[in-house]
């Protein structure tokens, strides 16, 4: 029932035919007398989760309420405990029904009778009883507080009790907040029912009973200092109780001065353009006399305290003091009420708190949406909304300020329905710029949808906001849930209208660019270069020079923005250049290049720390990625001096990779290789083709000495910038630069961690072969041809059988994935020029490798192989040649299903590989994984492709000559691994399974076996010596599982189970005893003979194997006697003299 009911939270209007007759079913359990407790305690709590789900005041409405309930209620609270906790909810719906019953329309006292007259002790009447149970439930720890608030509220404002009864209860209410404190948890219980008790009091009361109470309880409440409390719940109480009292004070009646727009309802409005009815025109005159009256004392109070509330810790005291704010507001004359819109607008000062903000602006939209904002107001309101709609403070590593954008947009959308267009008309460029800014650069995408929604309104009732339906359609509420897109593709759209392309731009320098988060400074940086597109002369002539002052700002992230936007921009202005035939210079005067040319100069000389630092990784950065767009913008530095200072910083970025933090290290390698790329490419070339052969063979020698370097992030930089170089670099120098990257890719007990090095390496050499290109004939030191593919594509493959595992796990799958990628690029180069290079044994070995990383246990590593293989075999431009099973692999993997299989899933993967195991070409490499994969840790890999590996085996095992290629293959790839852990281990596994599963049950039909045997042999030697208890757990299943091999192969097989029931280690003699056990069992007097079969089972049974050895070995040589099986002699250790 709670899931069931937990479904309609979203909607619970839902439930409302269905209400009243679970309400009768369940009233009728609690009514009946013959239910036990505990049925009638069920029955309440059912109602208790309807009450949840739908709300109380919906609730109540349907509770009996004739005057023959109320007794029966009353006498359900005699058997209840107010200290029992398991049973609230019957407490707490109790008290909502009998604040229901309070409601009928007869004075109580007529239910009572003779109370004097009737015999035995005295009785309370049934006020007495109603307001005893009220206070008692007022103070207690659970839910029933709050339904007896209710009940309060219902019952203490009867015209029968008010007279008698009200005076003595708020008596009782301010003794009890008098001796209580919110510094304990009893007086925070008790304070919080009693104010609860209060504000439902003053809610639902009329004012001349209150009024005369009001100013006592108000001075009550300012003794309690309820604002220094640390309970939430309390000063939202204590608030919602001000204004209650604030508005007794006031007489309630509606403000004529008020702003009145007329029709709030959209529907009303057509209808009233369609008739040629005229428009309510807005009230905003001077008050007539009726409004010139004594405003209470009190009530300043009132306001200091509401106010003082807007600045509350907590959202929900903020909320209820605007909306005290608001209602007080609504009963003032207009001057005081002006006063309030004041000190509300005092709120939106910078010395004021991010509270102050937010709670300012729910008070503006609260006024406005009341019709207390009067036009006149409208210039200082929009002035500090657009100031809150872009309010940021960065507070540590994080920033606050999202709650008060949030509000700032709940106020533009409150703006659009109260005012008339002619209203807001002045203000339209204002408010439309400022919600698309924070609809497409806001840094939270609850604050972009927020500001998308006002932007929506206001376009749909105020009708002014130019090209509002064109933008809402672009950004709506789905499109700006993506901060890239938002900054990238839908600001590029609206910039397009020239009526937000300036602001947006002025946004993006003044606030966006030296922004605290880094993301948001980079993505607004290509923003720029983006809307530059829109307004070029605007972006020359007055958005560069400010951000080439902002580089020089003594503020990091400033520094760090502009820097990256001035590049941006530099790139997207020579674009826009290039598209006429002109130079990036016709846009950008002698001032603006000149201060381009400085900024690296700036920052190395006058501020040589600013590249050293937790700073220096982002002004690394940031200069790199200015010398990447400068040289690509073609700026005419060639032969400057600042080239040379510009390498220097490369070559030390990449030099000092090992230093950078570990989070920024790939974005700041990848800027410099990328720098390096585009300053080549601008700067060294002398003539078409050619440059400098001093500076290329000075930097080549650089470069391929820091190759050898013993830092592993310094290896990786250079690597990736030798693969960067621009083909004329590498003209003539192919193959020593190919020599020295293949000689990292070797692994050596010194750098046999280097993983990551060894992976940039060979991006590296596959970026080198799509630079240079192929030709047949050509010289092997320019470009790719017969004499050096061999040795490329022998350093690739090599790579594929990169297990280097260490404290992070298979960093070779790293490797792995890097060979596979870089292999396909090759082999595809190749085959659409030369396809002539690509041999039958390199052919069949690539695909071959890929395979087996396709069947192993890494999800990632298989989907990458799966894309490579794939893409190897459907290529058709043209087909390469010499694929070994061309058309059974086509029919395994159709063209149809390439975008249908999802590698990472091992149900759709593994039955498809296995079916690999039928072609001879792939046997060997597709079983090596799948043994590896059977025998890992992963549940799911483990299960599909066991699965499938059994499936296959037993699909094939009525031939005897694929039997025998397959048990051949596996014995071989043991063979090759002995003692290779990483195979080994999991082999074992591979094999218990497959001999559990009677993958090779056609090979008992035969006396020592040749696979038996060979097995057998192969197990021996792999856990000779070994203390690796995985491998030797696994070699005892393997073994248990031989026994059904008949001849002398199984009387090895038990002396090998027999030794290990005398191993060193305890866990080993007790595995193995557990294991026979069960084989013993399993194959009985085959095993055993018929004599020896019980006491075998008796001996494994009783003996306590991980007892002291000599005991265990008396056990087991009695085995040995009873399975007729040599017993083991102890081999005496020879001592060499010298």
């Amino acid at each position: 029932f709670p899931v069931i009911m937990d479904k309609y939270q979203e909607q619970p209007h839902l439930l409302d035919p269905h209400l009243e007759w679970m309400m009768n079913l369940l009233l009728d359990t609690v009514q009946d007398k013959t239910s036990p407790t505990s049925l009638v305690h069920l029955a309440f709590k059912f109602l208790y989760l309807i009450t949840k789900v739908r709300g109380y005041k919906i609730f109540l409405r349907l509770f009996p309420h004739e005057v023959a309930n109320v007794q029966p209620v009353l006498e359900m609270f005699t058997n209840q405990n107010p200290k029992d906790h398991e049973t609230w909810e019957t407490r707490y719906m109790l008290l909502l029904w009998l604040s229901v019953t309070c409601l009928i329309p007869f004075d109580f006292s007529r239910l009572d009778g003779n109370l004097i007259a009737q015999p035995g002790p005295a009785r309370m009447s049934i006020t007495d009883r109603i307001l005893h149970i009220a206070e008692s439930y007022l103070v207690v720890s659970d839910k029933a507080r709050d339904a007896a608030a209710v009940l309060v509220s219902k019952f203490i404002t009867r015209p029968d009790v008010k007279q008698k009864k009200m005076a003595d209860f708020l008596d009782w209410t301010l003794h009890t907040l008098a001796h209580s404190s919110f510094q304990t948890i009893d007086g925070t219980i008790t304070m919080d029912g009693v104010l609860q008790a209060l504000a439902q009091i003053f809610k639902h009361g009329k004012r001349e009973d209150c009024l005369p109470y009001a100013s006592t309880i108000l001075e009550c409440l300012n003794n309690c200092r309820l604002s220094e409390s640390n309970q939430t719940l309390l000063r939202k109480l204590g608030v919602k109780l001000v204004q209650r009292l604030g508005l007794t004070f006031l007489k309630p009646k509606v403000a004529k001065w008020r702003y009145q727009r007329g029709c709030r309802s959209l529907a009303a409005n057509l209808k009233l353009s369609t008739q040629g009815q005229n428009k309510q025109v807005p009230n905003t005159g001077t008050p007539d006399g009726e409004e010139d009256y004594d405003v209470p004392e009190e009530v300043e109070n009132v306001i200091e305290q509401l106010l003082a509330g807007l600045k509350d810790k907590d959202t929900v005291v903020r909320w209820s003091a605007a909306k005290g704010v608001g209602r007080i507001a609504g009963r003032l004359p207009k001057d005081l009420a002006d006063d309030v819109v004041g000190s509300v607008l005092d709120c939106f000062s910078f010395q004021e708190t991010d509270n102050a903000w937010h709670g300012g602006c729910l008070a503006l939209a609260e006024l406005g949406r009341r019709g207390l904002l009067l036009p006149a107001r409208l210039t200082d309101v929009v002035a500090v909304i657009r100031r809150a709609l872009t309010y940021d403070e960065k507070r540590g590593a994080c920033s606050v300020g999202a709650n008060v954008r949030d509000a700032a947009c709940y106020v533009c959308w409150a703006f659009a329905r109260a005012y008339e267009p002619t209203e807001l008309r002045p203000f339209v460029a204002e408010i439309s710029s400022a919600l698309v800014i924070a609809t497409v650069f806001d840094r939270d995408v609850n604050c972009r949808r927020a500001a998308s929604a006002a932007f929506q309104e206001n376009v749909g009732r105020q009708g002014t906001f130019p090209h509002g339906i064109d933008i809402l359609t672009t950004a709506d509420y789905f499109a700006v849930g993506n901060r890239s897109n938002c900054f990238l593709v839908i600001s590029v759209f609206i910039a397009g209208f020239p009526e937000y392309t300036q602001p947006m731009i002025d946004h993006l320098v003044a606030v966006k660019i030296s922004h605290w988060d880094r993301v948001i400074r980079e993505l607004s940086a290509k923003a720029l270069q983006n809307l530059a597109w829109c307004a070029p002369e605007y972006c020359a002539v007055q958005v560069f020079p400010k951000l080439l002052s902002l580089t020089q700002s003594p503020d990091l992230h400033t520094r760090h923005g502009a820097i990256l936007a001035c590049g941006e921009v530099t790139c997207a202005l020579q674009r826009l250049a290039a598209q006429d035939g002109r130079s990036v210079t016709d846009y950008l005067d002698e001032k603006a290049v000149e201060g381009l040319k400085q900024i690296h100069q700036q920052v190395c000389t006058h501020h040589c720390f600013f590249y050293r630092g937790l700073g220096g990784e982002l002004m690394r950065q940031a200069v790199c990625v200015l010398i990447e767009n400068l040289s690509l913008s073609k700026m005419p530095f060639k032969g400057d001096i600042i080239i040379d200072g510009w390498q220097w910083l490369i070559n030390d970025t990449l030099r000092s990779l090992h230093l950078v933090s570990s989070h920024c290290r790939q974005q700041v390698k990848e800027a410099a290789v990328s720098a390096l790329a585009a300053l080549c490419s601008e700067y060294y070339l002398k003539e078409p083709g050619e440059a400098d052969p001093a500076v290329v063979d000075a930097l080549m020698q650089q470069y391929l000495t820091e190759l050898q370097s013993p830092e592993e992030m310094t290896r990786c930089g250079f690597a990736l910038a030798l693969g960067a170089l621009p083909g004329f670099l590498l003209k003539g120098r192919l193959q020593q630069v190919l020599a020295g990257l293949r000689a990292i890719t070797h692994i050596s007990p010194k750098d046999v961690s280097f993983a990551e090095a060894r992976r940039d390496t060979l991006r590296a050499i596959a970026r080198i072969c799509l630079t240079v290109g192929v030709s047949a004939e050509g010289v092997p030191d320019e470009v790719l041809c017969e004499a050096n593919v061999p040795q490329i594509y022998s350093t690739l493959l090599d790579c594929m059988n990169d297990y280097t595992m260490d404290s992070r796990g298979d960093v070779g799958a790293w490797v792995r994935e890097a060979a596979m990628t870089s292999l396909m690029e090759l082999t595809l180069l190749l085959g659409r020029s030369r396809p002539e290079l690509i041999g039958a044994s390199v052919c069949k070995r690539v695909l071959c490798c890929v395979a087996q990383q396709a069947s192993e246990k890494i999800d990632r590593i298989r989907a990458r192989a799966g894309d490579v293989l794939l893409t190897l075999l459907h290529f058709d431009s043209p087909p390469l040649p010499h694929v070994p099973h061309r058309e059974e692999l086509e029919q395994i993997f159709p063209r149809s299903d390439v975008a249908a299989i999802n590698w990472k899933a091992p149900s759709q993967v593994f039955p498809r590989i296995t079916q690999l195991l039928g072609l001879p070409g792939f046997r060997y490499h597709v079983l090596l994984g799948l043994a590896v994969s059977a025998g890992g840790l992963t549940e799911s890999t483990v299960k599909y492709s066991a699965q499938s590996l059994c499936e296959y085996v037993k699909s094939v095992q009525k031939d005897p000559q694929a039997m025998d290629c397959l048990s051949g293959t596996l014995l071989q790839i043991f063979e090759d691994n002995l003692l290779n852990d990483r195979v080994s281990v999991p082999l074992l596994k591979t094999l218990d399974q497959m001999l559990a599963t009677g993958c090779f049950d056609v090979f008992t039909v035969v006396e020592d076996h040749p696979f038996a045997v060979k097995l057998l042999a192969l197990c021996k030697e792999e856990i000779r010596k070994s203390k690796d208890i995985q491998k030797l757990r696994s070699s005892i299943s393997v073994f248990c599982g031989m026994i059904p091999f008949p001849g002398d192969v199984r009387k090895k097989v038990l002396l090998q189970l027999l030794l290990l029931l005398c191993h060193p280690f305890p866990i080993i003699r007790n595995t193995t005893a557990s294991h026979v056990y069960e084989m013993v069992l399993t194959f009985g007097e085959e095993v055993t003979g018929a004599e020896a079969l019980d006491e075998v089972i008796a001996v494994l049974g009783d003996t306590v194997w991980d007892a002291e050895l000599p005991l265990v070995r008396e056990q087991r040589n009695r085995l040995c006697d009873l399975l007729q099986v040599p017993r083991p002699q102890l081999v005496s250790k020879v001592t060499v003299g010298c």
